[in-house]
């Protein structure tokens, strides 16, 4: 799954260290690329993500979640441009205001593989 399935959860994880529900966003877009249809893209999954949470339908998909703070993790192939950027700023700012962690993860999956990284091992 990935960001251009607006209305499905990416992956979902407990962290071990901090104890958090961890809700992936994988984004292997580009910037470059037609950077409106991006940020479209982006708003929408947030809404989708922000949905799952508030309508209590993750503590159903993910009964372990009780009682532990919920973190949405962008994933992303590529550096955010500066408009990227700037919505993400926001849309932080939004997340937190709910209660919530809105982070972004840069991954460069070649970089990892060569390190000796399992793809399994590149989300939260």
């Amino acid at each position: 799954m990935s960001i251009d399935q607006t209305d499905a959860i990416d992956f979902a994880t407990i962290d071990k260290a901090s104890g958090d529900l961890w809700l992936a966003i994988s984004d292997h877009l580009s910037w470059e690329e037609n950077e409106g249809n991006h940020l479209i893209l982006l708003q929408s999954k947030l809404n989708a993500y922000l949905r799952f949470i508030e309508s209590g339908e993750v503590f159903k998909k993910v009964p372990d979640a009780k009682g532990r703070g919920i973190v949405i993790n962008l994933v992303g192939k590529f550096p955010l441009s500066q408009k990227a950027d700037l919505f993400f700023g926001k849309a932080r700012a939004a997340v937190e205001g709910a209660g919530f962690r809105l982070e972004f993860s840069l991954v460069r999956p070649n970089f990892l593989q060569c390190a000796g990284v399992p793809k399994r091992h590149l989300l939260r």
